[in-house]
């Protein structure tokens, strides 16, 4: 049978989807031949249906996919084309005994994938009254659907266009069954290490010593057909031989021994994996092919698997580990669950948890992430009770999109902290408009996590100091920072992290100030940073804490002090312990400068962060407010936008990619194809001459510009084509000669295809909107300030395709020059709604024109409030692969 995709059911399985081919004919005759009298009714609306060949030929009649397990047919679902070409008639059946698992959903769903690649926007569905499964298929599915009911059937016509519902319906679909099918890797009742050598130093050995160290409570078979025992423990010659089902298999042999191995495991009924072995896909040649095998082998059998190349797995509960790992030491149980794409760093990770007292919970070492991706564990992690805060070291994304998706909805209950390697590149993408040149490799993935919710770190220690604090401390309900201190420079050098870090430290309450004055000394500070001066013994530490820790104008606090001669550090922390027992619902921070050894006393005595220096905990600070921030955003929606007409801009997409051309497209096209979607540049006219240039100034007025028109010099300015508040027709005239001068002063006399002319505009801001289409994250939309200096300042920001209203408007908040927009030192505010609606729009645009490649609009005026921002430039390059 040919090839096709796997996909996962809703009780962890899995299920082969493919284009129906006729070698599969005998298959699905015995797949109609399994089905009952009952179930070929409900299909074919009569009774007493013969499985014959013009039962079969209807059946698979216009396009059909096939679904199997094995090498057995379970499903089919099928479609024809209608009259109206746009519509089609479909139809899906399910083997009697693979019914309830979700296989008619993901059929549906290629089908329906397959369709509208075809053109095809609804299908029909007549379903009779009795085929409640059908019905509940239908109604689950997330298609916009239209229902009728005539003489005991019901006729539904489904909406195939992808819209929000369908999306949320298909990815809660995939969640329940990613869970699902990672169960028998978190919660395995037996485990087998195959590769389980008597040899001490060797990796199988190793690995099922540390297994059996860890208290796990289910059974650990070595596996070994040369020994009979491994560490004093009974050794069986398969996975087949062990006297009761295992559900999870670590494979430590030979990279050329593990396809053998593991398709022996799936022999025994194994449902995951953790391959050790290394030299797969990591050193190419015959190691890929391994890896290939591996992977169509659990998939076929319905198996999960962790690696190849992995370090291993940790399930670390209080009652007992399951630690399959290279670790030297175990953290204690804890509330964090760890991922790391690189085995080495995912070690120094738990190493460095164990120092610093942080509690794991759960740790997968990726390896070369064959099948089980972070996604898969996001998905699990999200269900787990035992996970409050997910850390991840990533250095590449399989499928970034669902990716951002997933982190999305888990990121609203529990807090994902990444580092992503490989940020640096040795040069930018090559590119050339002013977007491409602004959009770096690593600005894709800085917009993924902003918009997902992922608190990004640039350092592993950066990650702890943040995993510290939200693993144990509640999110800061605002950015208000009251900070506590004995040494007044330490306050203020903290007072600057906090506002480098997006902080404030406002006045504090006056009741506050009253409370503190009483319990000062008169020396002391009562401004923000509290400075209760050097002598502040314990006591008056922990009472001034939970003084600033009652203000309501407060969010959270930091704690910092010095050691002086006055007060034990010990004592200290029993005193910020004791102000915070029973736990505040803000967040307390602790700085304790020099190796005092007091930061261990308080996390172990009140489960509060301790950091070296003001800055860390500043910064610390500052990216969980981010993350509070990010929680109490709306969650933002696409709004209906007026005048959208995508159907007239396939004609211009077409004409464009049709001609051998260059595919920047020229200004007229430019205009119709932002025209159906409602973005108007200003009124220009493309002139031919030097006569048809001060024709278009007295028709339009002046003063004008005139810009040069070419699909081959892409910087205009770089060329001496623009000239700038041309006030009379025969100036126009002289701007068109001397830019026609200038383009054959460089040997560039053919790249001139005219000059636009257009009105002088006035506003508040020039700035840029744009498109560049990331080959692994899809678009990415831009703002910034615009004009010629976009690149020289850089103050540009990127959110990823599709955009939501609140998308758009964190977007135009994220630049450094926001003032300018908001009305700064007499400058009118400007018109941000109408900025917000372009940026709409422009996304709308990439959704249903998805050639687009690059798309430049700079500079976009924006006027005065109320009054509209204006496209004075645009450049549009397509690409029929998008």
């Amino acid at each position: 049978m040919s090839a096709g995709e796997y996909v996962l059911l809703r009780d962890g399985g899995q299920v082969l989807i493919r284009p129906y081919a006729p070698a599969d004919r005998p298959a699905v005759a015995a797949l109609l031949q399994r089905l009952s009298a009952e179930s070929l009714r409900l299909r074919f609306h009569a009774r007493g249906v013969r499985v014959d060949e013009r039962t079969l030929e209807f059946a698979t009649a216009g396009h059909a996919v096939v679904a199997e397990i094995g090498e057995r047919a379970v499903a089919l679902a099928s479609y024809a084309r209608l009259r109206d070409p746009r519509r089609a008639e479909m139809a899906v059946l399910v083997d009697d005994a693979e019914q309830g698992r979700g296989i008619g959903t993901v059929v549906f769903e290629r089908l329906a994938r397959d369709a509208r690649r075809e053109g095809i926007e609804s299908f029909v569905a007549q379903v009779l009254a009795a085929n409640q499964r059908m019905l509940e298929l239908v109604h689950n599915l997330g298609f916009r659907t239209t229902r009728t009911w005539e003489q005991g059937e019901d006729e539904f016509e489904l909406d195939l266009r992808p819209r929000p519902e369908y999306v949320a319906q298909a990815d809660a679909r995939h969640h329940v069954a990613a869970v699902a099918s990672l169960e028998p890797l978190f919660r395995p009742r037996a485990v087998a290490v195959v590769g389980a050598s008597r040899q001490r130093g060797a990796i199988g050995h190793e690995l099922f010593r540390k297994l059996l160290a860890g208290g796990f409570a289910g059974a650990i078979y070595p596996v070994n057909p040369a020994a009979g025992a491994v560490a004093s423990v009974h050794a069986y010659p398969s996975v087949a031989a062990v006297p009761e089902p295992v559900d999870l298999a670590v494979i430590a042999v030979p990279a050329p021994a593990v396809v053998a191995a593991v398709e022996s495991c799936l022999d025994a009924g194994v449902r995951a994996l953790v391959v050790i072995s290394a030299g797969f896909a990591e050193v190419g040649g015959e190691g890929r092919a391994w890896q290939e095998a591996l992977l169509r082998l659990c998939r076929a059998r319905g198996a999960r698997m962790v690696g190849p190349n992995s370090l291993g797995l940790l399930v670390n509960a209080p009652a007992g580990a399951l630690n399959a790992t290279f670790a030297p030491g175990l953290p204690a149980p804890g509330n964090l669950a760890v991922a790391s794409q690189s085995g080495a760093v995912g070690i120094a990770i738990l190493e460095h948890a164990r120092e610093r007292g942080i509690g794991v919970g759960a740790f997968v070492s990726l390896g070369n992430k064959a099948d089980l991706s972070s996604n898969d564990l996001l998905e699990y992690w999200e269900e787990d009770e035992a996970t409050g805060v997910i850390a991840l070291y990533l250095e590449s994304f399989g499928n970034p999109r669902r990716f951002a998706r997933i982190a999305r909805r888990v990121a609203g209950r529990k807090a994902i902290v990444a580092v992503k390697g490989g940020r640096s590149e040795a040069g930018r993408r090559a590119a050339v408009s002013h977007t491409a040149a602004l959009a770096s490799a690593d600005i894709a993935v800085d917009a993924l996590f902003r918009q997902a919710g992922v608190v990004r770190c640039d350092t592993l220690a950066e990650l702890f100091d943040v995993v510290a604090l939200l693993a144990s401390q509640p999110v800061p309900a605002g950015n208000r920072v009251g900070a506590v201190t004995n040494a007044g420079g330490l306050g203020i050098l903290c007072a600057d992290a906090c506002e480098a870090s997006g902080l404030a430290l406002p006045s504090l309450g006056e009741a506050t100030r009253a409370a503190l004055g009483a319990l000062l000394p008169a020396e002391a500070a009562l401004a923000n940073p509290v400075d209760m001066i050097a002598s502040a013994g314990a006591a008056t530490f922990g009472q001034a804490l939970r003084h600033v820790l009652a203000d309501p104008g407060v969010d959270a606090a930091i704690a910092l002090f010095v050691p002086t001669a006055f007060t034990d550090p010990a004592d200290i922390a029993a005193a910020i312990a004791a102000a915070c027992s029973p736990p505040p619902p803000k967040p307390v921070l602790a700085v304790f400068v020099g190796p005092t050894g007091a930061g261990d006393l308080l996390r172990r005595a009140a489960a509060i962060p301790a950091y070296s220096f003001p800055e860390a905990a500043a910064r610390t600070l500052g990216q969980a407010a981010a993350y509070g921030t990010w929680l109490r955003r709306p969650a933002g929606s696409t709004p209906a936008l007026a005048t959208i007409d995508p159907e007239a801009a396939r004609p211009i997409v077409a004409r464009a990619l049709a001609r051998e051309a260059s595919p920047w497209l020229l200004p007229d096209e430019i205009a119709g194809l932002l025209g159906a979607f409602g973005i108007a540049p200003t009124e220009a006219v493309i002139a031919r001459s030097a006569e048809e240039a001060a024709e278009a100034c007295r028709r339009l007025g002046p003063p004008v510009a005139v810009k040069l028109v070419s699909r081959r010099v892409l910087h205009k300015t770089d060329v001496g084509g623009v000239h700038l508040d041309v006030r009379s027709p025969e100036a126009t005239a002289a701007a068109y000669s001397a830019i026609s001068e200038a383009l054959a002063a460089t040997g560039q006399a053919e790249a001139m295809d005219g000059a636009l002319v257009q009105p002088m505009v006035s506003g508040v801001v020039e700035c840029l909107v744009g498109v560049v289409v990331d080959p692994l994250f899809g678009p990415l939309i831009a703002f910034g300030l615009g004009g010629i200096t976009a690149e020289a300042i850089g103050d540009i920001a990127f959110r990823l395709h599709p955009l939501t209203d609140v998308d758009a408007e964190e977007l135009i908040g994220s630049i450094r020059a926001t003032k300018l927009l908001r009305g700064f030192r007499g400058r009118p505010p400007a018109d941000v709604a109408a900025l917000r609606d372009l940026l709409l729009r422009v996304s709308r645009l990439v959704e249903d024109v998805p050639e687009v490649a690059e798309l430049d609009l700079n500079p976009v005026m924006v006027r005065a409030e109320g009054q509209g921002a204006l496209v004075l430039d645009a450049r549009l390059r397509l690409s029929a692969s998008g």
